[in-house]
């Protein structure tokens, strides 16, 4: 399984060192996206977007320590490759996971989830969806409790 992670992080030509450090990818950083579906700093950076052809999109998103998406669903699913960094992942009513460099996550179908960096470090990733399924649908804010800070 490794073996396909690498391959697939070689095919899509990432260069990643063990430290985060957004210096190290061959894509853009992107646009920093305005803070209206997400907590913190995050950037986009479109890879390839749908068309007649290809019926997905696909991009880079660069997360700093402690930004996050809000809940969220995509009707037709969703790939995300971590390419750097360390992250979260979680889908409504499941425990939170942590995702790491090489991970390959699957967001099923309509599965309320949200993902985005631990509070110690940012994440990369590279995000496919066949968006002709139709675009994301933003629900609420991940709450503190849920992303895992104390008060």
């Amino acid at each position: 399984m490794k073996k396909v992670l690498y391959i697939t992080a070689f095919l899509f030509g990432v260069i990643a060192s063990p430290s985060f450090s957004q210096s190290t990818s061959i894509f853009p950083k992107g646009e920093k996206s305005p803070n209206v579906h997400h907590v913190g700093n995050v950037w986009l950076s479109e890879l390839s977007s749908a068309d007649s052809s290809f019926s997905y999109s696909t991009a880079v998103a660069i997360f700093d320590p402690g930004a996050r998406l809000d809940w969220h669903t995509h009707p037709g699913g969703q790939i995300l490759i971590i390419t750097e960094g360390v992250g979260y992942y979680q889908e409504k009513g499941k425990a939170r996971q942590t995702v790491r460099m090489g991970d390959v996550v699957k967001c099923q179908p309509g599965i309320e989830h949200w993902h985005g960096a631990t509070p110690d470090s940012g994440v990369t990733y590279i995000a496919t969806s066949p968006v002709l399924k139709g675009k994301t649908i933003w629900l609420h804010r991940v709450s503190d409790a849920e992303y895992g800070i104390k008060k």
